[in-house]
């Protein structure tokens, strides 16, 4: 569980997220992207204008797991998530991911 970030090479603009399962999300967005249903529609529109190759998917940090069984990590991959997006900035040109209106 952790942060993970989709990166179009042509133009180096990011999408930052956070998962518990994070090869489970990140095969589920890839496969959102490949099918056009993915739920980012700019990010869908340059995967579908670049293709494929021109993105890659990583993992960027992680939570180490607690030793507590059914500890809910939620609090706290939203707080790493919020880290990662005040680091990158990716928002209008340097990213896909929305400023929150707090």
């Amino acid at each position: 569980m952790g942060i993970y970030q989709i990166q179009n090479m042509k133009n180096g603009k990011l999408f930052i997220g956070s998962a518990k399962d994070l090869r489970g999300i990140i095969n589920s967005n890839r496969f959102q992207l490949k099918s056009g249903r993915h739920f980012n529609m700019e990010l869908q529109k340059d995967f579908n204008e670049t293709g494929e190759n021109n993105f890659s998917f990583a993992i960027v940090d992680h939570l180490k797991p607690k030793e507590e069984l059914n500890y809910d990590y939620t609090e706290e991959l939203k707080v790493l998530e919020e880290m990662w997006l005040e680091k990158l900035q990716p928002y209008d040109e340097k990213g896909y991911n929305t400023r929150s209106s707090r």
